[in-house]
């Protein structure tokens, strides 16, 4: 390493080499090397790029797990020495193109992979002695959005647009120009985002478990009063839940937006004209959101053994189908819908904000024409995470010692053994 320039085996100073490696991680290699020529006058082709996000981004998987062994030895510090009043984590999956590696040029056996995604949060919230909300959101009882709200929340695991970089520039000037305000009192209810930082990793559900329990350590968050463990009926999610979250007193919610799609695709199901369908929608929706839970699980039970069991071969959009897959949804979750305990708690009884931190990663990882080496999008998750982090995680790790590398050679970029 150069010490008066402090250059690195890049031939790039630190801070030419961070601002690259930060738009490496946001937009694809090709973009981010139009987006360095244009505002830093660099000249770098898009390879280049490339290796200089994945490397930085390996550097801090190798960082990442070490934290992680030592939360598993009982050794990891904490960053904050106080407990937040409230906290939440919310966990989620996500759809990534990978190839298969050591192949000639080319796309091989190209496969659907799910990422894991945690959304770790510090939120400012009140208890309440009565229901603060007692009547659903207006948009859940709209007979226009209620079906678009439906089609969004089923349609998330398809393909995601990135908008182009002089959108996101556009965006992000007028974000810039923008006064900031002053924060105001919270209403009754209201559940605010304080902090939130962000896991990703293409590792097993066990294993990512492991992550955002080290995650939720560091920044102390299982010390938090009240805390909720929120998200979908993904079992692998609960699992998560049952190994790490449980003793520490997160509790557990089943997101309400995925139950209103199961409610309003059964309620359709059960038949009757569309105004009956509809009237039963919102019966069946307010019975979810007073925390009738087990009126609701009778009631769709009912409805399932009306329209009979569906064969093996029925298809998903059978009526049968859909009432069973009901019925057999609010079951498994019934203990995590108490939504009128949620809200007099202060807890959120939504994963929106996981869903978001998701959009925002697949804006960089997901596309029907970006097809990964598993180490590369390992790397490229973890710079995104680092700069979607609201606690200076990315400034953590650039001040970090890097690993050495060779001086010189072809071999320069390698490891040092």
């Amino acid at each position: 390493m150069d010490v008066k320039l402090r250059l690195g085996p890049e031939d790039l100073s630190p801070a030419l080499l961070r601002k690259v490696v930060r738009q490496g991680g946001r937009d694809s290699f090709p973009e981010a090397r139009v987006e360095v020529q244009e505002h830093l006058g660099l000249e770098v082709e898009s390879k280049q790029v490339q290796r200089y996000t994945e490397r930085i981004g390996n550097e801090w998987v190798a960082l990442r797990d070490a934290e992680v062994e030592a939360f598993k030895q009982g050794k990891l510090p904490r960053a904050h020495a106080g407990a937040p009043r409230a906290a939440a984590v919310m966990v989620d999956s996500g759809r990534v193109l990978t190839r298969a590696a050591d192949q000639p040029p080319g796309v091989h056996a190209p496969q659907w992979r799910g990422p894991k995604y945690a959304c770790c949060l510090t939120l400012d919230s009140q208890p309440q002695q009565t229901d603060p909300q007692p009547e659903p959101p207006a948009k859940f009882l709209d007979r226009e959005r209620v079906p678009k709200l439906v089609r969004e929340v089923q349609s998330r695991a398809g393909s995601a647009s990135a908008p182009s970089a002089p959108a996101c520039r556009a965006a992000k000037n007028k974000v810039q120009k923008q006064r900031p305000r002053k924060r105001k009192a919270l209403r009754p209810g209201e559940v605010r985002r304080l902090v939130r930082t962000a896991v990703a990793s293409m590792a097993s559900a066990a294993e990512f478990g492991y992550m955002a329990a080290a995650e939720v350590h560091r920044r102390s968050l299982d010390l938090a009063s009240r805390k909720a463990f929120v998200c979908d009926g993904e079992l692998s999610n609960w699992t998560i839940w049952e190994q790490h979250f449980r003793e520490p007193g997160f509790v557990p919610i089943l997101d309400f937006l995925h139950l209103l799609t199961y409610l309003y695709a059964a309620a359709h199901a059960a038949g009757g004209k569309p105004q009956q369908q509809w009237a039963r929608y919102e019966t069946w929706l307010r019975w979810a959101w007073g925390g009738e839970r087990e009126k609701l699980w009778a009631t769709l039970c009912a409805a399932s053994a009306q329209a009979g069991a569906p064969p093996q071969d029925a298809p998903e959009q059978d009526r049968r189908s859909i009432l069973h897959d009901a019925a057999r949804y609010v079951e498994h979750n019934l203990t995590r819908m108490d939504y009128l305990c949620y809200r007099r708690q202060g807890l959120p009884i939504s994963s929106a904000p996981v869903e978001s931190l998701i959009k925002q990663f697949n804006r960089r990882v997901k596309g029907t024409e970006k097809f990964w080496l598993e180490q590369g999008v390992e790397a490229v998750l973890q710079v995104r995470a680092a700069y979607l982090s609201e606690d200076g995680r990315a400034d953590r790790y650039w001040n970090m010692p890097r690993p050495l590398y060779r001086a010189v050679g072809r071999s320069r970029l390698n490891l040092v053994a």
